[in-house]
């Protein structure tokens, strides 16, 4: 089990009970730590992950050591964030979507809307569409975002 706290993130052993530290922020940010987000990487067995905090992400495996030397900055804090088959993070904000290279950190391209705060849900990837629901003053509708033929 992996949790997010106000340092950083941890896990429990189911095994044996005991708990571990897998990635403690920086001095800067101990103890402001605002976790949002565990990635469970694709094709790598549950070991591998994107850890998204404040507004920032770190790939690191389950013992903790970090994968990656890439540290994701994002514009504004995700509610959500989704890994797609084409190596690309989508960050879900509740004024963009981000769209960043999974292996670079780099921004590929921003979905931006109106000025009014959004609520996203990711609902599906399917031949290069991101399919998601979003929600303003209560009323929900189903969107959709072509990822091909974009030129980013």
């Amino acid at each position: 089990v992996i949790y997010g706290s106000n340092v950083g993130f941890h896990a429990i052993d189911l095994d044996d009970n005991s708990t571990y530290d897998i990635y403690l922020a920086n001095a800067a940010t101990q103890g402001h730590v605002v976790p949002h987000c565990i990635v469970v990487l694709p094709g790598t067995r549950g070991q591998q992950l994107l850890l998204c905090y404040n507004m920032e992400g770190v790939y690191v495996d389950t013992q903790g050591r970090v994968t990656k030397n890439v540290m994701i900055q994002w514009g504004e804090v995700p509610t959500t964030v989704q890994y797609t088959s084409k190596e690309r993070l989508l960050g879900w904000g509740k004024r963009a979507i981000e769209v960043r290279n999974a292996k670079t950190g780099q921004l590929d391209g921003v979905y931006n809307h109106a000025k009014q705060d959004h609520r996203f849900k990711f609902l599906c990837e399917k031949n290069d569409k991101v399919f998601f629901c979003n929600s303003k003053n209560g009323n929900w509708q189903v969107s959709m975002m072509s990822l091909s033929g974009i030129n980013w």
